[in-house]
């Protein structure tokens, strides 16, 4: 039996260059190799989004797009729609049991998101424990490998403590996983901020369309201290050179474009019309299948009530486990 992989995205909106790096290449490339259950995790997303819940329904379908788009292959994958699993809430009620207040307080990935959303003293409590739920999505699909950013990582550890805790006490039920980083596990926003976001207006959306790409990458921040072309150029936390390691496959041309910028021989203008054409190399195969499914709704809507019976399917059996190993299967 192969071992499994989980991983998602929350639908708050279109997928992006930066999900693109951080773990869904990954997703795609060990499809192959793994058995994969891509989560789209919308009842996560109303965590925050509890006041505005079409934000995230509309977009389950869109992320579903993107998902096929990029090459999630459906014959080997399965896209499962969180809230149709009721059984993750289930686990996620034992689970927390098994971990304290100040243990989720003190998670860096909650304190973080804690602090960009601006919650303070309404944080809500949804959100505060959303690391347990994540535990109960990766442990329900018997996960033992995760692709994240490295940003994730503290979720991934809550949730290896929580199924050591688990064991512990019960018996060897759980799987602990693994998580499994991207060589470049955050890109930045074309803003030069730290990552890309669709709450910061900084992202290359994997759905663009090819004249939004070009005003956006023409836009791009560089470097502040460069006036003129002939001036000597700043490589290290560059967006543009960050994106051209990341999309642009021809590496002789970019070392080149490297050599000649920090020499002040070469202008921005021409080092983002080549990283245009690298990015709409690398988007215009996504377009097209996003088309071809685009066309066929009917075809999606299949493809995610399997995914999401395959899911529950596994998710099912999981829970049977974990409540027989705690003595609550009265029968």
């Amino acid at each position: 039996m192969r071992k499994r992989i989980l991983t998602g995205d929350r639908p708050t909106g279109p997928l992006h260059l930066g999900h693109y790096v951080g773990s869904l290449k990954a997703r795609i490339d060990l499809q192959k190799e793994y058995d994969t259950f891509v989560l789209i995790a919308d009842v996560q997303a109303l965590t925050d989004n509890f006041e505005n819940p079409e934000k995230v329904t509309s977009n389950v379908y869109e992320v579903a797009l993107d998902y096929l788009s990029v090459g999630i292959d459906p014959s080997i994958s399965s896209i499962v729609i969180q809230s149709m699993i009721p059984e993750i809430a289930e686990l996620t009620v034992y689970y927390l049991n098994l971990v304290t207040v100040n243990r989720l307080r003190q998670n860096p990935t909650v304190k973080t998101e804690t602090k960009e959303k601006g919650f303070g003293e309404s944080l809500p409590a949804g959100f505060f424990m959303y690391p347990v739920s994540q535990a109960a999505d990766i442990t329900a699909f018997g996960a033992e490998c995760v692709p994240v950013g490295e940003e994730q990582l503290p979720m991934i550890e809550q949730t290896r403590d929580i199924v050591r805790r688990f064991n512990a006490l019960y018996g060897k039920v759980l799987k602990e996983p693994k998580a499994l980083l991207s060589p470049i596990s955050r890109l930045v926003g074309t803003d030069g901020k730290q990552k890309m976001s669709k709450s910061l207006g900084n992202a290359i959306y994997l759905s663009d369309d090819s004249e939004t790409v070009r005003k956006k990458i023409m836009k791009m921040y560089t470097d502040p201290k460069r006036i003129h072309a002939t001036d000597p150029g700043r490589i290290k936390g560059n967006p543009v050179f960050i994106y051209h390691d990341a999309f642009n496959t021809d590496k002789d041309e970019v070392n080149d474009f490297k050599k000649r910028y920090k020499q002040g021989k070469v202008g921005d203008v021409e080092v983002k019309e080549s990283l245009f054409n690298s990015i709409e190399l690398f988007l215009k195969p996504i377009r097209e299948r996003r088309n071809e499914y685009k066309k066929n709704k009917k075809v999606v809507e299949k493809i995610l009530r399997e995914g999401t019976d395959m899911g529950r399917e596994v998710a099912s059996k999981t829970l049977k486990d974990v409540k027989k190993a705690m003595g609550i299967a009265y029968w």
